[in-house]
């Protein structure tokens, strides 16, 4: 038989919050998707860093971007820059912040399940 999910981010299943961001997760059977909200000033090394208990962030992501721009940085120094419109796709072991003032919104269907929990 046929299954189908519908959800809405606006009742997600759970919300985690910590300075400076947020991510709402919905879960999807044994999947899940998370919309995250980042403030300006927002820096990985300093506002998830604590909470990852990591050096680097350690999740990969599949993401829409729909607002503001991040800046990215690998472990081996690779560096890019996202903004609206754009689908990033990158592997655990990196740095991210926002630029500039705008809040980015993303939504990521890879890197949310264990986003921001405490290790």
């Amino acid at each position: 038989m046929a299954k189908m999910i519908h959800k809405r981010f606006e009742s997600p299943d759970e919300i985690r919050v910590f300075e400076k961001g947020r991510v709402e997760l919905v879960k999807l059977g044994e999947g899940m998707v998370g919309r995250m909200t980042l403030e300006p000033g927002w820096r990985w090394s300093q506002h998830v860093k604590p909470i990852a208990n990591t050096s680097l962030c350690e999740s990969p992501h599949f993401a829409y971007h729909i607002s503001g721009r991040m800046h990215f940085v690998m472990e081996d120094g690779t560096e890019f820059e996202a903004g609206p419109g754009e689908v990033i796709m990158l592997t655990g072991r990196h740095n991210a912040w926002v630029v500039g003032n705008e809040t980015v919104v993303i939504v990521d269907w890879s890197g949310v399940k264990d986003y921001a929990e405490k290790r």
